[in-house]
């Protein structure tokens, strides 16, 4: 009997609370129903406004690492500025949130010093334009085709299609080769031949494939030479200009086009050999 009491009690002090706090509780639950909606608007409003800006700037013909970058970094800013204006539907103060989360990123921004020098890496990246998307390059002790630049972090696409991720900072730090920033390319070729060659008919043989191969470009003149006398055959450079683009399979094709016309004209191609000599010691 005691607990029909107690509950009866308890359910006609809590119905009496809500009907004195009625107006209360509706403000709180209008603040929080607000602040979700702001949470889903903000969001979907920050992706369409985030992927509109990516497609402004690849359509304005701006570089995608660039356009990548700055809309990574705008969608980051616009999430923390939705995140406290929900906070502040819901009676959150938003300034003390801000010297809070301040003070907290101080901490973890000493705590993750990488980091903010990856960040501040990618920035420098992005406004000295080292290389582009597209572009093969040689950098931070790899090498790879750039897919584009995050804001911690660049992405190398291997030839053989494996994907690279490059810390921003150790690419800043370490040297930098691009292969594509310009439009043209010298071969450099090594090419050995014996010594009982005829020299003055190897450098004809060279010179011709040169002049009848199209990919090889007129201007700057390619050149072809004696390099060295090495041990066992003498050397001859050969150093055609040729656009970036063609420059593997012109490669190919050349180091086979040379090897079959001097096979054809007589021109023996050296191995290293040693002669081995044997003495036989008499007994006396």
């Amino acid at each position: 009997m005691e607990t029909e009491l107690i509950n009866t009690d308890f359910i006609e002090e809590a119905q009496s609370w809500v009907i004195n706090n009625q107006g209360l509780l509706i403000e709180y639950a209008v603040n929080i129903a607000a602040a979700l909606l702001t949470l889903i608007i903000g969001f979907i409003a920050v992706g369409m406004l985030t992927g509109g800006m990516n497609k402004v700037l690849k359509a304005r013909k701006i570089d995608s690492t660039i356009s990548d970058f700055i809309t990574s970094l705008l969608k980051y800013g616009l999430l923390a500025f939705v995140i406290i204006a929900a906070l502040s539907r819901v009676g959150v103060q938003t300034a003390s949130f801000v010297a809070i989360v301040g003070a907290a990123g101080l901490a973890v921004g000493l705590a993750l010093q990488g980091s903010l020098s990856n960040f501040a890496a990618g920035v420098l990246l992005i406004g000295f334009r080292f290389f582009k998307a597209g572009d093969y390059v040689e950098a931070g002790g790899t090498a790879g085709t750039v897919h584009s630049v995050q804001i911690f972090t660049t992405i190398l696409m291997t030839p053989d299609n494996r994907m690279i991720v490059v810390p921003n900072s150790k690419i800043l730090s370490d040297n930098i080769v691009n292969y594509s920033k310009e439009k043209t390319r010298r071969l450099d070729l090594v090419i050995g031949v014996s010594y009982t060659a005829d020299l003055q008919k190897t450098k004809e043989v060279l010179t011709r494939i040169l002049d009848e191969e199209p990919r090889v470009l007129k201007e700057p003149a390619y050149r072809v030479a004696v390099n060295e006398l090495g041990a066992s055959s003498v050397d001859f450079i050969v150093r055609p200009w040729v656009l970036a683009e063609d420059y593997w399979s012109l490669k190919f094709d050349l180091l086979e086009k040379i090897k079959n016309e001097l096979d054809a004209n007589g021109i023996g191609i050296p191995f290293p050999q040693m002669d081995v000599h044997l003495f036989r010691e008499e007994k006396a």
